[in-house]
């Protein structure tokens, strides 16, 4: 007999047609976030300073701490760093959803992006 969490129950939901597209969305976000600081590597700082403040305030869990912080030392990396922010994996999704590459693009780059990326 083993023991299940209920909390792991409620994850195994499936997801409404509102957070799936919500999903996409970040989805496309972060490609277009990746490829800029892939291109332009004077933003890593910025999301670095992003890091620290959010779990120095308690806003970020370690994991997420560890996630983000592992997943910007292979930013010299491309492909692994975008194969990683680009996984299909519940945990990767949940990280997109509260994303610490704020203000790495403009609202231009943001619709361009969206508009790209969801009517292809």
């Amino acid at each position: 007999m083993s023991y299940q969490h209920t909390r792991n129950r409620v994850r195994d939901k499936p997801k409404t047609a509102q957070q799936d597209n919500i999903d996409k969305q970040i989805l496309c976000l972060h490609k277009a976030m990746a490829e800029k600081l892939i291109a332009n590597h004077h933003y890593i700082p910025q999301v670095m300073e992003t890091i620290e403040v959010r779990y120095e305030s308690g806003k970020m869990r370690h994991g997420a701490y560890l996630f983000w912080t592992s997943l910007m030392e292979h930013i010299h990396q491309p492909e692994l760093f975008m194969a990683t922010i680009l996984e299909d994996s519940s945990q990767i999704i949940k990280y997109r959803r509260q994303t610490v590459f704020v203000g790495v693009l403009t609202e231009s780059e943001r619709n361009e992006a969206l508009e790209i990326n969801l009517f292809q």
